[in-house]
């Protein structure tokens, strides 16, 4: 099925959006999440807070606009060409102790950067203005071939957003180590963000 944006362009396999049909990751840390995609996990996380009553955080509906829909048979119907009625903004948002939560994930293979042109300008804006409302906002990054899974704050991507240059495209995996904080895959939740987000309310140092 060809999706694209308002002005006709088809997505790149970078994008944000949660219509992007890329063959996730499997991962052995359980048996519960074996197997499991990396929206998956947090999916599987969001609920485990929802049930629990510690946060009310579910991802973001993208709208489309159907364009072409073939029927093989009478009994089905394949959506054959659609468009995205707007630029997508972040996959997740909700709330935490009267908090506005507001985050994107994002997947590489790479072991040794995160390219910043996973992200796409509408993005890094609508971060950017949620941070002035005083949102909690930040990305959940998953480095697919070494399994590790880092929560990085909003501000510190828009650092280097602002000030990449022809040399300096991505953010190092070792300043993921210094600036970020690393997430234990688990059980329940499967990505445990919520201790470090209680960090990140209090005003202290992610890595503290």
């Amino acid at each position: 099925m060809t999706i694209k944006y308002p002005n006709g362009r088809t997505p790149s396999n970078h994008g944000g959006n949660s219509l992007k049909k890329q063959v996730k990751p499997t991962l052995s840390h359980s048996h519960r999440n074996r197997g499991m995609s990396f929206e998956e996990m947090i999916n599987s996380s969001n609920l485990y807070y929802r049930e629990k009553g510690l946060a009310v955080i579910h991802k973001k509906p993208t709208p489309v606009q159907i364009v072409k829909v073939n029927y093989p048979n009478r009994s089905a119907a394949v959506i054959t060409e659609a468009y995205f009625k707007e630029a997508s903004t972040t996959d997740y948002n909700g709330i935490y102790q009267g908090h506005y939560l507001d985050f994107e994930a994002k997947e590489t293979k790479n072991k040794t950067s995160f390219p910043l042109n996973n992200f796409h300008h509408h993005q890094m804006e609508h971060m950017r203005h949620c941070l002035k409302q005083q949102g909690v906002i930040f990305v959940l990054i998953w480095f697919s071939s070494l399994k590790r899974c880092f929560m990085l704050p909003a501000d510190i991507l828009l650092d280097y957003w602002d000030s990449q240059s022809d040399q300096r495209k991505s953010i190092p995996l070792t300043d993921f180590e210094q600036k970020a904080e690393e997430l234990k895959i688990g059980i329940a939740p499967t990505i445990p963000y919520l201790e470090s987000l209680t960090t990140m309310i209090k005003g202290d140092s992610i890595n503290e």
